[in-house]
């Protein structure tokens, strides 16, 4: 197979800038050409996003960060994962008729809004911009449009009947005058304009942090909160259940709630250690599998071979039916991370990979834990109807045709050696209708739960959901700094998975590595809304070649074929120890774009 890229690699010593949307990597660069550091300017290509790609993220969905400061000298973690609302209760859930799945939209599906909150936090505490400085451009293309994709403008057009029949207050904003936009149209939000305006005045003190904590405030206790307090308290909306339904949300939760920083979650791997968030978010299962593969010799198979591409498979299926077990909010339970990230622990799990495809999900028995991995086995199984509705959950990237949302990403890097990378998401257009004059809608995350008592990641007030969301932060013990993430729900971390695996063990470099072709499991449960799980299935780009699709097959695996550069969205940053910086961004769906110099 040619090792050759789609683009160049992206080097320079200045700064470097990678996102999932070129607009949003050139406002990023500019942040940073103006002086701005790699948190002023992920705050100014966070907001553009949520712009630019709506269908994907949104002001009120959900933020997880982890970053290196140059202060600090390390990593962090910033947390702006709303939690369930004080009323939502599984007993709640079900006296509305919601015996098993959270619906995949509307307003039972709301947690807390987290994004904005947590950018203003980011800001605040590791910036050194004012909050008119990165949050101008963003509404500059709100107030005067943007060049509409074409993937919006299909969501649009796909969700416009449901829009004027079900959710008029969304038809207003995204079909005004009753028109669907074209690809490559000039749209506009100006009532996301005047959000944005209106929380730019608000920001008044004596201090930068002042002023960015007033911002803050205005969101949690003024317009922002009491526009959503006052719908909220009378509207109910369709959702895939067949039925209107009212939120759990209130203004008192907005209000009581902000983004915080945490420590990271670490393991070191031939030579790197590589950081995740906690099990409130999928990245520990990156982790997990990592420990699980260091039994194998990753470096004597080809990378582009079946025997790599089913010993990876292997170990991913394994590493998520733990994920699905046992991972959940640490505050709420007692989730046994040190034992899943163990090397003992990864050596056990190895032993079940054999030549042959696994078709059972097999959570590993931890101590004192054991009743989460047979309830993890039984959920699996569950016969579930899939519901069929125009607003859903999340896709799995490579069917292209579902009407569902998905997720952004950046990965920046500045001169100084700070380093952000972020996977955005949540308050998707297609999730809730838009809160009248604010201009966008609240997020479904909920739908993350269970309904069942006593899990991991059971439905409690003030929980937060258990993620996909999953950014990394990795450090080479040469000095290498690493940034990388994407879109993909259960998949981002397949994606980088398979991506770091070939750096580490066959040199790929950052943009081949992200040309290469890509695969993933879906044999575990989903995620998302209905949260089914496909027992022996994978999906993998038609250019690894028949012979080796053929010889997974022959291994029992149930193989999707994927269109060439249909699978991943993986962003990457780099910075070598003699202070040269890189970045490589996906061509897959010819949006997402590296800039540096």
């Amino acid at each position: 197979m040619q090792n050759f890229t789609t683009r160049p690699e992206i080097r320079g010593t200045f700064g470097v800038v990678t996102s999932t949307h070129w607009i949003a990597s050139a406002v990023g660069m500019s942040i940073l050409e103006k002086g701005g550091n790699a948190f002023d300017a992920a705050v100014a290509t966070g907001f553009v996003l949520q712009v630019v790609e709506p269908h994907l993220n949104g002001p009120a969905g959900d933020l997880p960060v982890i970053f290196h400061s140059v202060r600090d000298d390390g990593p962090g973690v910033l947390c702006a994962q709303g939690p369930a609302p004080a009323a939502a209760t599984i007993e709640a859930m079900k006296t509305r008729g919601i015996e098993d799945l959270i619906p995949g939209s509307g307003l039972l599906a709301t947690v807390v809004p987290g994004a904005f909150d947590g950018w203003l936090l980011l800001l605040r505490d590791h910036g050194t911009m004012e909050l008119a400085d990165v949050l101008t451009p963003a509404i500059g293309y709100c107030a005067d449009g943007h060049p509409l994709l074409a993937s919006v403008a299909e969501t649009i057009a796909s969700m416009q009947p449901f829009f004027e029949k079900q959710w008029p207050t969304s038809a207003k904003v995204w079909c005004a005058d009753g028109k669907k936009p074209t690809a490559l149209s000039l749209f506009k939000n100006p009532d996301l304009a005047k959000t944005y305006g209106k929380l730019v005045d608000a920001a008044k003190g004596d201090t930068r942090e002042a002023r960015i904590d007033a911002a803050r405030d205005e969101w949690r206790t003024g317009f922002v909160a009491e526009a959503i307090g006052n719908y909220l308290k009378d509207a109910k909306v369709m959702d895939v259940t067949g039925r209107r339904n009212s939120a759990l949300l209130t203004q008192d939760d907005i209000t009581a709630w902000s983004a915080h920083f945490e420590a990271p979650t670490k393991i070191d791997y031939h030579g790197w250690t590589l950081c995740k968030t906690g099990p409130w978010g999928q990245g520990p299962v990156l982790l997990q599998a990592l420990q699980i593969l260091k039994n194998f010799d990753i470096a004597a198979m080809d990378p582009y071979g079946a025997e790599f591409v089913h010993t990876v498979i292997e170990a991913i299926k394994l590493a998520y039916a733990d994920r699905e077990a046992y991972y959940g909010d640490p505050d709420f339970y007692d989730v046994p991370v040190d034992v899943l990230l163990s090397e003992e622990y990864g050596r056990e799990r190895a032993k079940l990979i054999s030549d042959k495809a696994s078709l059972e999900q097999r959570p590993g028995v931890v101590e004192g834990h054991e009743h989460l991995a047979e309830a993890a086995i039984m959920r699996a199984l569950r016969k579930m109807d899939v519901l069929q509705d125009a607003a859903t959950g999340e896709p799995t990237m490579a069917h292209l045709t579902d009407v569902k949302g998905d997720t952004v990403h950046l990965d920046i890097i500045d001169r100084w050696g700070n380093a952000v990378s972020s996977t955005p998401s949540g308050g998707w257009l297609q999730s809730n209708p838009v809160v009248p004059g604010l201009g966008f809608g609240l997020n479904s995350r909920a739908q993350m739960f269970w309904l069942d008592e006593g899990l991991a990641s059971s439905l409690k007030p003030g929980a937060r959901p258990r993620t996909t969301l999953t950014p990394t932060i990795a450090y080479h013990k040469d000095g290498t700094l690493l940034s990388l993430g994407s879109p993909g729900g259960d998949q981002q971390d397949q994606w980088q998975l398979v991506w770091l695996l070939r750096m580490v063990h066959h040199g790929f470099d950052m943009q081949q590595g992200i040309d290469a072709p890509l695969f993933h499991s879906t044999h575990f449960q989903a995620s998302f809304y209905p949260r089914a799980a496909e027992s022996g299935e994978m999906m993998i780009e038609e250019t690894i070649g028949k012979d080796v699709i053929q010889t997974l097959r022959d291994r029992g695996h149930e193989v999707a074929v994927a269109q060439a550069n249909t699978v991943g969205r993986l962003t990457a940053a780099k910075r070598h120890p003699d202070g040269q910086l890189q970045a490589a961004a996906t061509p897959r769906l010819m949006q997402a774009y590296a800039i540096g110099r």
